[in-house]
């Protein structure tokens, strides 16, 4: 189906450009979201009647947009999630999840707004993407530890996801794997 893009859309084109795109994409997401109209001549015609209202639209949309971003660029957020010894998070950081903690921090982020491709499984610092406008993008980086303590130690540079992090030095000496066997051994067993 050819369709008459009201705003840009990344990876299909530029406002005012006619594409061909899938005839459910087109009438599932294009046409009842007002992203795009059916290409035809009326159509045409009412678009290049509203182009310069569309364009003033779009142009608001986006310095709103670039002001949030300006604020929101950079930041670092701590997000505290229960997890195992080896970092890997019981549940995991999904975009609600961090569209709930700008929310709280007082920006104005929409779930789809958050640009996940899966869900974060682990701790540790991870950038995200942020498309505030199809033109303004920003990024901002999650530290996800168990506390808020491994969060700050976490920002400093060290990783968490081993034993010896989480315990320290005080790790016992007789529970390191090494001292489990012995490296000289012929690997013959007392079984026999």
């Amino acid at each position: 189906m050819d369709v008459i893009l009201l705003e840009r859309i990344s990876r299909l084109g530029q406002m005012g450009d006619t594409v061909k795109v899938k005839d459910g994409f087109a009438r599932n997401f294009l046409l009842p979201k007002g992203k795009a109209l059916r290409a035809n001549e009326a159509n045409k015609k009412k678009f290049e009647g509203q182009r310069a209202q569309l364009e003033a639209r779009n142009l608001e949309r986006k310095s709103e947009a670039q002001q949030v971003a300006d604020k929101l660029d950079g930041k670092s957020f701590i997000i505290v999630r229960s997890a195992g010894e080896t970092g890997q998070l019981y549940g995991s950081v999904s975009t609600r999840d961090i569209a709930d903690l700008l929310i709280a921090e007082g920006f104005t982020v929409a779930r789809n707004q958050v640009e996940l491709n899966q869900p974060i499984k682990t701790i540790g610092l991870t950038n995200v993407a942020i498309a505030l406008h199809a033109e303004v993008e920003v990024t901002i980086t999650l530290n996800i530890a168990r506390t808020a303590d491994e969060a700050e130690r976490q920002s400093k540079g060290e990783t968490l996801t081993t034993a010896e992090a989480i315990y320290g030095d005080d790790i016992n000496e007789n529970a390191r794997p090494d001292s489990f066997f012995d490296p000289n051994e012929d690997g013959e067993g007392d079984e026999g």
